[in-house]
């Protein structure tokens, strides 16, 4: 049996443990597996500890996202081409708001109505996009696909399979463990923490940061998850954490229950380890949006960041998610709702980091199921392909576009049908500069990200895209 399946049964055990005593939020926020390992990844004497700090935050934009209403061309040749096929679901163009790229192909593009804020951080230099972004295996091209000759994604218009291909980078196969993972299992060794994990996520379980020795801390949006009544001062809940105080100070002969014993205590410590950090955090001038879930998923991880010298972090990943996206029907007020919580956020998240000047060392990027159609089914789009994606922080080289946005007019030789867009860039290049720009060596990407090497010379010493500074 490989290291990879016993890895499973341990966590399979402690999860059922869990289960059966009722902590499930306990096993959630567990950090590191290695104690219950047979063996476990040492990679001290590669990659020392740092003082430097990098922190990714992946925010997946759950559903399926229009994209194609995000960034829109607006010049009128162009114009024309997009309001044709968009039909009743065109955004009127005197209402698009004009962005300016450093570079330009001739062409003129703009911003949904509803993104004021990421007009401006565009503009500023701190937010930049990424075009016609897709799972791909390899190259692929609309002869291709039509004769069968290429491979294609797995499910490739399922929402489980193309949220999870986008988490694990492999849409080859399924798999539950994630690219986000990968990374932390390779670079775990860089922070001096070894209770909390460097992946910290405001959602609970996700694929992108699961990893064979790294699972997700989770945490709420006002802190970490604690044990049901643990600590609370009325006299039941002090009779429950005697009670459990007790059951951890135990030793038992058993190793499973010593392990479960000894599970439960660390998940216990490290949660008020981190609650006790986080709550010196003092509150932060940039203005809150209010009623806005994603920018209090991003108020705290802000306050994680700040506390990163406490905890003794070097390296984190952070998995923000916000849903609604999967508009079918009442696209145009559905799309206008979300993406004004998610512009609204971003601008308050860039304001806290500049607060912190942790700008240059933290990169939100953006991810989704995949983009949608084109041509509208009345009200509203169905499942597409290839989209646009965006990336935010000091380190990227912003106020551009990368990648190729591709005509929009249907019928195109990217149009594999009903405007449902083939990538022109994979989301491996998208991923794995991103991994390079963490601190992933280059000659490591293929082990997060297989098919890598279908699209990109690993040696070459130049970035996948450049969207990034690398330094």
């Amino acid at each position: 049996m490989t290291k990879y399946k016993n890895s499973i049964s341990r966590r399979k055990f402690l999860g059922q443990s869990c289960a059966a005593l009722g902590y499930t939020t306990i096993f959630s926020s567990l950090v590191n597996l290695k104690a219950m390992a047979a063996s476990a990844m040492d990679n001290s004497s590669t990659y020392a500890f740092n003082s430097d700090y990098k922190a990714l935050v992946c925010l997946m934009l759950g559903g399926g996202n229009d994209s194609y209403n995000m960034l829109i061309p607006r010049g009128n040749n162009e114009y024309g081409e997009y309001a044709t096929s968009r039909s009743n679901l065109a955004i009127p163009q005197n209402q698009i708001l004009p962005i300016s790229p450093n570079t330009s192909d001739g062409r003129s593009f703009g911003l949904h109505p509803a993104m004021s804020g990421m007009q401006q951080l565009f503009e500023g230099g701190d937010l930049a996009f990424l075009s016609n972004v897709g799972t791909l295996i390899e190259p692929s091209t609309k002869l291709d696909i039509k004769n069968k000759i290429v491979k294609t994604p797995l499910g490739l218009f399922s929402h489980s399979d193309q949220s999870q291909q986008w988490q694990t980078g492999r849409p080859h196969e399924r798999t539950d463990i994630g690219w986000g993972g990968r990374v932390a299992d390779l670079i775990q060794s860089m922070n001096s923490n070894d209770n909390i994990s460097m992946n910290i996520s405001l959602k609970g379980t996700n694929t992108f940061q699961k990893g064979n020795e790294v699972i997700p801390f989770a945490i709420k949006n006002n802190g970490s998850i604690k044990i049901r009544g643990y600590g609370n001062d009325n006299s039941f809940d002090e009779l429950r954490t005697q009670a459990l105080n007790s059951m951890l100070e135990r030793d038992y002969q058993d190793i499973y229950k010593n392990t479960y014993r000894n599970t439960v205590k660390t998940s216990n410590t490290s949660s008020i380890q981190y609650q006790e950090a986080v709550d010196n955090v003092p509150e932060f001038s940039t203005i809150f949006p209010e009623e806005n879930n994603l920018a209090e998923q991003l108020r705290m991880v802000a306050r994680t960041i700040a506390i990163r010298d406490t905890l003794g972090f070097s390296r984190q990943t952070f998995y923000v998610q916000v849903g609604g996206f999967d508009n079918h029907d009442e696209l145009l007020n559905g799309h206008m709702e979300n993406l004004t919580q998610v512009n609204d956020a971003l601008k308050y998240f860039n304001g806290v980091m500049n607060e912190l000047n942790t700008n240059d060392c933290v990169t939100l990027f953006s991810i989704s199921d995949f983009s949608r159609t084109l041509t509208s089914n009345g009200n509203g789009t169905d499942h597409g392909w290839g989209g646009n994606a965006f990336m935010m922080g000091g380190a990227v080289r912003g106020k551009d576009m990368y990648g190729d946005y591709p005509s929009l007019a249907l019928g195109s030789n990217l149009d594999l049908r009903n405007g449902v867009m083939i990538p022109t860039t994979p989301a491996d290049l998208y991923l794995a500069e991103l991994a390079l720009w963490f601190g992933v060596p280059a000659s490591e990407l293929a082990t997060i990200l297989p098919n890598i090497s279908n699209f990109y010379d690993t040696n070459s010493g130049t970035p996948p895209i450049g969207f990034m500074n690398m330094i």
